[in-house]
């Protein structure tokens, strides 16, 4: 570990260098990646400073505790340093760990969030209506772009499917461990004998796909124009504006009807697409992480869950890491982050032992 610390905190001195010299300041280009590649680094070069100057601070208060020459009043004084800045050197030490795990390529891509109704029927897709508002709310929060890419809502307001795009630094790290199934348990506004009903949802979570991470010959496209279909009103079009693109090669079909440009819904589906063939690929290469996500995703059955939202007993419960917090309306007004940083937590957990019994084998 402290191998690659040491390489990290020379790689930080030598950008910073270079940052100084003339021809890194004067070609705008250069600059803005030699500033990119110290922000990638500064938080692991900066922490592990921090971590020298807490055992430099521990040597020197140990040499002045040992010392029987000095006042017993200083000794003692030294001895309470010592024990603070080992305190302080162990938080240190388990943030170095987390900084140095395996990071996800992905982790900085915007996202697409596909939300679609299971099991309930009209409870199942007013229930996917509360997990898009959930997840808005929290994009808000943190300062995420939201655009809707598809909707096909119901007469109450649900939705059959939605999906949207999250764009910021850092969306993917935060959604990433969202897929799978959903579980509500609450009285639904259709049932009038005030009976607790289960229904589900389902999310999937894609990294937004650019065209230079999936090349798309169109060759192996066919793309249909329908009218859209919807809840009624003046959301349905009158011309054949919506759009559905089939890839040939591996059948993958995406509907775009939002928008009532067919243009519109056209490069909004290419969209989905792309991301869709590019989660695939990542599948294909890492086929063991595949069918993990594959378990948890399943078939929006009630039985298959990786997270409930129990109203009547005010909790959320994420199966997967055991938690549970009483504070559901502040959850599905978008307070994720409690939830969202346990998840990470231990996704670092698991890496981290991986590699340590890798280093021990």
């Amino acid at each position: 570990m402290f191998e690659k610390l040491e390489s990290v905190l020379r790689k930080y001195d030598d950008l910073n260098v270079d940052l100084c010299r003339e021809d890194v300041l004067t070609d705008h280009e250069k600059y803005a990646e030699t500033m990119k590649r110290i922000a990638q680094i500064a938080p692991t070069a900066e922490k592990y400073l921090e971590y020298k100057r807490l055992t430099d601070r521990i040597a020197e208060a140990d040499a002045i505790a040992e010392d029987k020459t000095n006042d017993p009043e200083l000794r003692e004084l030294a001895k309470e340093d010592g024990a603070e800045a080992r305190a302080a050197l162990e938080d240190v030490t388990g943030a170095l760990r987390e900084l140095l795990a395996p990071k996800d390529p992905n982790d900085d891509k915007n996202v697409i969030i596909e939300i679609r109704s299971g099991a309930g029927g009209e409870e199942s897709a007013l229930f996917a209506g509360v997990l898009y508002r959930m997840y808005t709310m929290y994009c808000e929060k943190h300062g995420f772009k939201t655009e809707v890419l598809n909707a096909n809502s119901t007469e109450l307001g649900g939705f059959k499917e939605i999906s949207f795009a999250a764009k910021g630094a850092g969306a993917y790290s935060k959604f990433k461990f969202e897929s799978g199934v959903h579980r509500v348990q609450r009285v639904p506004e259709t049932e009038s004998q005030g009976r607790i009903q289960t229904s589900t949802a389902t999310v999937a979570v894609l990294p937004e796909a650019e065209e230079v991470d999936v090349q798309i010959n169109p060759a192996d496209l066919q793309i249909d124009t329908f009218r859209s279909s919807g809840a009624g009103g003046q959301h349905i079009n009158k011309t054949e504006s919506a759009i559905r693109i089939t890839h040939l090669p591996t059948g993958t079909v995406v509907e775009c009807q939002d928008e009532r440009s067919q243009y519109k819904n056209k490069d909004r589906a290419m969209k989905i697409l792309r991301s869709r063939l590019y989660e695939k690929e990542l599948e294909r290469q890492q086929s063991d992480i595949a069918g993990e996500r594959r378990a948890q995703v399943g078939t929006g059955d009630r039985s298959e869950r990786i997270r409930t939202y129990n109203f009547p007993q005010g909790r959320v419960t994420d199966h997967r890491i055991n938690l549970t917090l009483y504070k559901i309306d502040a959850i599905v007004n978008g307070d994720l982050d409690e939830l969202i940083n346990a998840l990470t937590a231990a996704d670092t957990a698991k890496k981290l032992a991986a590699e340590q019994a890798i280093a021990d084998s």
